[in-house]
């Protein structure tokens, strides 16, 4: 993995707002390496400043959270996502219709 992948992936996922998500595939795909989704998760689990890169808000296709979420389980994922306004669906997981984030600026 390059520094300047990293360097990117970073920067996009601080770019999410607060009451939104976007998909590893997502993050992958405008860092310009679309099949690296496994690659941004490997990169986000180095995060070592939560308040600056909020990675809580990167999600699997569909909407599904990682149940080995870095800071804690999906449980905690959920909680975080939720203080922030994310909608859920009956099944538990993140409503995409309401709540993915797909305008990445440069």
């Amino acid at each position: 993995m390059s520094n300047d992948f990293a360097k990117r992936v970073f920067e996009l996922v601080r770019k999410i707002p607060r009451g939104k998500v976007s998909t590893y595939g997502e993050i992958a795909l405008a860092a310009g390496r679309p099949r690296a989704a496994r690659i941004v998760g490997y990169t986000l689990h180095r995060n070592d400043d939560s308040e600056l890169t909020p990675c809580h808000r990167v999600v699997f296709k569909g909407g599904s959270l990682a149940s080995g979420y870095v800071f804690g389980g999906a449980d905690v994922q959920r909680e975080m996502l939720e203080k922030e306004g994310v909608v859920f669906t009956a099944d538990g997981k993140v409503d995409m219709k309401i709540c993915n984030y797909l305008h990445f600026t440069s």
